[in-house]
C-alpha cells in the first residue's frame, strides 16, 4: 500500500548517521522543541516557503507568479506574508536561480523508494543503507512504515533515527521493518527533559527499553549542548541508565555542539537561541566519553567540531547535524 508524506532533504553519502555509507532522509514534523535545534526547518509538520538571499539575483519572477500577491521584494530583501501563502511552489517553478524553495516536499512511499534506489550500489559496496531521520520519521508513522517496507523488500538496510517520542504502539509498529535504531538521550532530569525539549522524559525511557527488548541494533547518541546537556551528571546518569536497562547497546556517541544551523533560521526570519555558545574543547568532550567509559560503557565516541584547548582553533573532525 503506497502512503505519501513530507521530506525536506534527502541527503546522499552520508557516513555519519549509521554503518557504511547511507541516504539519509529528513521527515518533516517532530514532537519535541529543543533549545538548541539544527533542524529547524522540520519542525513545523507542514510545507514552508524560504528565500536563499545569496542566491538571489533579483529578477523577482517569484513575485510576479505569486497569485496570492504574498511575495514582496524589499530593501531588505525577500518578505514573504506567510498569511497569504498557500506554498503553491509557483514562485518556486519561476526563480531562475532556485532562490525561492519549498521546504518540504510530497513524496509517495513507492516513488521515494524508487529514488533512494538510485543509491543502492553505495549501500552494497559499503554495508550502508537508508536512514529515516528529520524531524521524527514516528511523526509521520504510516508513510514512513511503508517506506521502511518496500526499502527491506529490495535488500536495503534501514535504519531509524528517532528522539524516542512517540507512542508505544507507533514504536511497536515500526521496530519489525527496522534493522537498526539509532536513539537519542538528551538529559536524564526530567524536569530539565521537559524545559529544554518541550516533552516529558518518561515515554523517551520507557521506548529505549522496548527497543532493547527487541533485540534490534542500537546505537544511543546524545548532543553535548554547552549549559544544557554538557554536564558530566547528566552524561553521568545517561551511562547508568543504559548500564542498567540496555544491555543489547552497540556504541554509546557523544556529539559536539556547533553553530552551522545558524543560516537556517535566518530562513525562518529567527534567530539561533545559542548562536553566542563556544564550541566545547577537545578535552572536555574526551573527559565526558571517560566519564561514560567509568561507568562501564565499552564503545563510547565522541565527534564534532570542536576548538583546541589552547590555540581555540576549530578541528576538522566529522561533523553530526543533531536535532
Amino acid at each position: 500500500m503506497t502512503t505519501s508524506g513530507i521530506i525536506t532533504n534527502i541527503q546522499r553519502c552520508s557516513t555519519e548517521d549509521g554503518p557504511g555509507i547511507r541516504t539519509t532522509v529528513f521527515f518533516k514534523g517532530c514532537p519535541m522543541t529543543c533549545t538548541w535545534c539544527h533542524n529547524i526547518e522540520t519542525l513545523d509538520p507542514k510545507s514552508t516557503v524560504v528565500w536563499y538571499a545569496v542566491k538571489c539575483i533579483g529578477s523577482q519572477a517569484c513575485v510576479r507568479a505569486c497569485p496570492e500577491d504574498a511575495l514582496e521584494m524589499t530593501p531588505e530583501g525577500l518578505r514573504i506574508d506567510r498569511e497569504k501563502c498557500d506554498v503553491c511552489g509557483k514562485c518556486e517553478d519561476a526563480c531562475p536561480t532556485n532562490a525561492v524553495k519549498v521546504m518540504g516536499k510530497v513524496w509517495s512511499s513507492d516513488d521515494l523508494v524508487q529514488e533512494l534506489l538510485r543509491d543502492k550500489v553505495f549501500f552494497e559496496t559499503s554495508n550502508g543503507g537508508v536512514t529515516l531521520s528529520g524531524g521524527e520519521a514516528t511523526f509521520q508513522a504510516d508513510f514512513a512504515i511503508n517506506l521502511a517496507i518496500g526499502l527491506q523488500q529490495e535488500g536495503v538496510h534501514v535504519a531509524l533515527d528517532t528522539s524516542g517520542y512517540c507512542s508505544e504502539k507507533v514504536l511497536r509498529d515500526f521496530l519489525p521493518h527496522v534493522d537498526m535504531v539509532l536513539y537519542d538521550l538528551k538529559v536524564m532530569d526530567s524536569d530539565k527533559h521537559k524545559e529544554f525539549t518541550g516533552v516529558p522524559l518518561h515515554r523517551v525511557l520507557e521506548n529505549a527499553r522496548i527497543i532493547s527488548e527487541s533485540k534490534k541494533r542500537l546505537w544511543i547518541r546524545s548532543p553535548v549542548i554547552p549549559e544544557y546537556t554538557d554536564a558530566e551528571d547528566n552524561i553521568r546518569a545517561i551511562a547508568r541508565f543504559i548500564i542498567e536497562n540496555i544491555p543489547t547497546i552497540e556504541r554509546y556517541d557523544l556529539l559536539a555542539f556547533n553553530r552551522m544551523c545558524i543560516d537556517k533560521y535566518a530562513l525562518f526570519d529567527l534567530e539561533y537561541p545559542l548562536k553566542n555558545h563556544e564550541l566545547i574543547d577537545e578535552e572536555t568532550m574526551e573527559h565526558l566519553a571517560q566519564v561514560a567509559r567509568e561507568e562501564g560503557l565499552s564503545n563510547v565516541v565522541w565527534s564534532g567540531m570542536t576548538k583546541e584547548s589552547k590555540k581555540n582553533e576549530v578541528t576538522d573532525r566529522e561533523v553530526k547535524t543533531y536535532s
